[in-house]
């Protein structure tokens, strides 16, 4: 009787067995046709959402070069380590690590990451050489990735620093041209949609949506030899007369190009780690200064075209000062009689002041404002400085006597050095520019060419041995150039023991071709006339920039350098 019970009972066991079996499988068929039909296009949204990525594609910035191509400012393909602090949260181990590696303080790793826990993604280092990525890379610790990036590198270092300037880490212009020609320089990022693993790596690549757009190569009209060759002696004459800093602009006469801009002090854009904010700004563009005895040949221009004057005027000196008012113009000797051009060769501030004092305010500003005094030159440079020329309604007996020897109105370097272009170029004013020039632009006549003519012969006799710049004489060349030695002002008057050195001046004279002035701020040993201080660092300069251009002589006769006198005027 019990057999038979077991008996009966097997058929139902089975069938049990076999339901069960069935709906597992009509329950697998359901689902495969749920994934695989009805939810189809749900799950592919989520698993896309969960592995599809769309990953930039970084573009390098336009390379920045001089006038021969030769590059000032390359992009270079770095790697950057960036991390994920969630996934990082138990990897104790590969923290410390990853610190050493990257010279990192682990605690302040840790600090950093408890910071930004919330965060998927946080940089740990920028910027690192190839081999450190790829030990980086070995260590394979998740929640740690590499980007690709590109950092900018600077080849000619500190020689041009302060005109290309540089870009921070993100490669945006900070400084210089890198920041005036920020969008012209700037790249386009791509963009692809890639598949990537639980791991954030990168396993296939779907689509290509946008391609690296690379930034526009800029050719500026710098000359990389003759910026070096300022460079090494504008920094040489800084040590030797223990000044405080020094400009130097060399500028193309028949384009208005800059071909060369240097500073003293300057700093390394590829080595920031100790870089000091006033070694940043472009002195020559940015710093303004009272252009002392520079400016004399502006006023004997202005006298000139008024007809009243000729070269061999003569102008009464004696007895070597010269009452305005309350106040008493000197010179450093007495030089009697002498005409328009020997108040140039001499650089008499009673002959100059007399001259000014005979011709109408007007006329004066009109010629210095024309000239490009008290307005920026624009040249496009970031932060140029406009100078200051007082309207001439303002202007009493004392102001225009010392306007006429530099004092009262302020210039930059690059200022100066378009107005002597002007000179040169038989009174044509012509652009400043920065970027490389096909063709020469059209210029705005200011002064007339007679005029212009007449003023280079009188700045011509200033290198000569009566003058007071034998100093700046190239050999094989004519120069023409003025001296100026200026009180820099303090508060309340000027300082009786703190001066500049300037020297302005172009060549060949037969044929001008370059035009240059040379600053230095507070020489310290002792010399501080322009013509001792400042003359000789255009003399070495203009010489190699003169052989390196391939202009030829103009046979000026080779006379002995003589020292200067402590007598020299100012």
């Amino acid at each position: 009787m019990n057999r038979n019970a077991t008996f009966s009972v097997q058929p139902g066991r089975h069938m049990l067995l076999v339901l069960v079996m069935l709906l597992a499988l009509l329950t697998l068929v359901w689902r495969a046709v749920s994934l695989q039909v009805l939810d189809k296009d749900f799950l592919q949204t989520q698993g896309q959402a969960r592995h599809l990525r769309v990953v930039e594609l970084p573009a390098h910035r336009g390379m920045i070069l001089d006038r021969h191509n030769e590059p000032l400012a390359v992009s270079t393909p770095v790697e950057s380590v960036w991390v994920s602090p969630q996934e990082l949260e138990n990897v104790q181990e590969g923290i410390s690590t990853l610190s050493r590696l990257l010279s990192l303080d682990r605690d302040h790793v840790q600090q950093l990451l408890a910071r930004n826990a919330a965060r998927e993604f946080v940089y740990l280092r920028r910027h690192i050489s190839p081999s450190l990525a790829a030990q980086v890379r070995m260590l394979n610790i998740q929640g740690v990735y590499l980007q690709k990036e590109y950092k900018r590198y600077y080849p000619a270092g500190e020689v041009a620093a302060q005109v290309v300037g540089f870009t921070n880490i993100d490669d945006v212009g900070q400084e210089g041209l890198e920041l005036a020609y920020g969008e012209w320089l700037r790249g386009e990022p791509g963009a692809k949609r890639v598949i990537k693993d639980g791991r954030r790596h990168a396993v296939e690549d779907v689509e290509s949506i946008r391609l690296p757009r690379p930034g526009k190569d800029l050719v500026l009209s710098i000359d990389r030899r003759i910026q070096y060759l300022a460079y090494r002696e504008l920094k040489a004459a800084m040590k030797e007369h223990g000044a405080q800093s020094a400009s130097a602009v060399v500028l193309d006469i028949e384009t208005g190009e800059v071909l060369a801009m240097v500073n003293q002090p300057s700093y390394n854009p590829n080595n920031r780690q100790k870089l000091r904010r006033q070694h940043l700004r472009n002195r020559a563009v940015t710093d303004v200064f009272e252009p002392g005895s520079t400016m004399k040949p502006f006023i004997v221009a202005t006298a000139l075209e008024s007809k009243r004057y000729r070269p061999d005027t003569p102008v009464d000196t004696e007895p070597g000062w010269f009452r305005v008012g309350v106040n008493t113009v000197k010179d450093v000797h007495n030089y009697g009689v002498l005409d328009v051009s020997g108040v140039i060769r001499k650089s008499s501030n009673v002959g100059i002041t007399k001259i000014a004092l005979s011709l109408p305010a007007e006329r004066i500003w009109s010629l210095l404002s024309n000239l490009g005094f008290g307005v920026q030159t624009e040249s496009g440079y970031p932060g140029e400085a406009s100078g200051l020329l007082v309207g001439y309604r303002n202007w009493n007996s004392i102001e225009t006597a010392t306007l006429a020897f530099g004092y009262g109105l302020s210039v930059t370097p690059l200022q100066l050095t378009q107005a002597y272009a002007v000179l040169a170029d038989e009174g044509i004013r012509r652009p400043v520019n920065f970027l490389r020039q096909d063709a020469a632009p059209r210029g705005e006549r200011v002064l007339s060419a007679r005029v212009a003519q007449q003023v280079m012969a009188m700045l011509e006799e200033v290198t000569g041995p009566e003058g007071t710049a034998l100093a700046a004489r190239v050999a094989g060349y004519r120069v023409a150039g003025k001296t100026g030695t200026v009180r820099k002002s303090i508060a309340g008057g000027y300082a009786d023991d703190k001066y500049l050195a300037v020297f302005a001046g172009m060549a060949p004279v037969t044929d001008p071709r370059l035009a240059m002035v040379v600053v230095v701020n507070e020489p310290d040993n002792g010399k501080y006339y322009g013509g001792q201080v400042a003359a000789p660092v255009f003399s070495r300069v203009m010489s190699g920039a003169l052989r390196l251009m391939a202009i030829p002589p103009d046979n000026y006769p080779l006379l002995e350098t003589r020292n200067v006198s402590s007598g020299e005027p100012a």
